[in-house]
């Protein structure tokens, strides 16, 4: 079994559903101290006139001893509204505007009346592999039951828990490499794994092609098929 482990980010770059892809189980990690203005609440989307901007989901409360898994969403509904908002200038541009509002749509539809943070990330990434016909087999980490209590620095998490889950190989993003020490996976036979992303660039229209935007400007402007074969075709897994 081949893992994956990440924080909860919101509406990811297309380089994070690349490690889904390649990955048996995947694991959110919601157990380590929120970090404010981060991947987990914010991504970037292209700005109407040039250059990118920013698509947020404000926390009702932030704190430095805020832990991941504590975080709840000021106000799912106005989060929603604003994000949609901020899509609209894609509506006579964009090809595939009605699929990615449509994405959006069903992402909060599933959330409901929850207000978790992590709640809020794992839709968004359950909609979007859904729509890639991606597996996303998911577990949040705090539920999980598992001994964390003797890890030491944030290169300890994920030999743990990955042994603790009876892992075979371990995957993360190659430019985390020098995270972790190759020993602490191959003392329990695991092996240490890297994916390695080729960037995808595609035709924006009238706008100029920014990368690493949030997953929901190259939903976009590409069909889900050219998205999953950019997943497959531009990865490369390396030791």
């Amino acid at each position: 079994m081949r893992l994956g482990i990440m924080q909860p980010y919101f509406f990811p770059y297309v380089g994070h559903f690349a490690l889904i892809a390649h990955t048996d189980r995947w694991i959110v990690f919601d157990a380590s101290q929120y970090t404010p203005r981060s991947w987990m609440n914010r991504n970037r989307i292209l700005h109407p006139q040039s250059g990118w901007t920013y698509v947020n989901a404000p926390l009702a409360h932030s704190s430095i001893t805020l832990r991941i898994w504590q975080a709840r969403v000021g106000a799912p509904r106005e989060v929603r509204r604003s994000l949609l908002g901020k899509l609209s200038h894609y509506r006579r541009r964009a090809p595939y505007y009605e699929r990615a509002i449509a994405l959006v749509e069903e992402s909060f539809e599933r959330l409901g009346s929850d207000d978790s943070l992590v709640a809020l990330d794992v839709c968004g990434l359950s909609s979007v592999c859904d729509y890639l016909g991606l597996d996303f087999n998911c577990q949040v980490c705090t539920r999980l039951g598992l001994d964390l209590q003797d890890v030491d620095g944030p290169g300890g998490w994920a030999p743990e828990i990955a042994r603790q889950l009876g892992a075979q190989s371990y995957l993360n993003p190659a430019n985390g490499r020098e995270l972790f020490n190759p020993e602490d996976f191959r003392r329990h036979g695991i092996n240490l794994e890297f994916l390695e992303f080729s960037e995808f660039t595609y035709d924006a229209g009238a706008y100029v092609f920014e990368p690493g935007l949030s997953v929901l400007d190259a939903v976009m402007w590409n069909s889900p098929e050219r998205i999953r074969q950019a997943i497959f075709d531009g990865t490369r897994i390396v030791r």
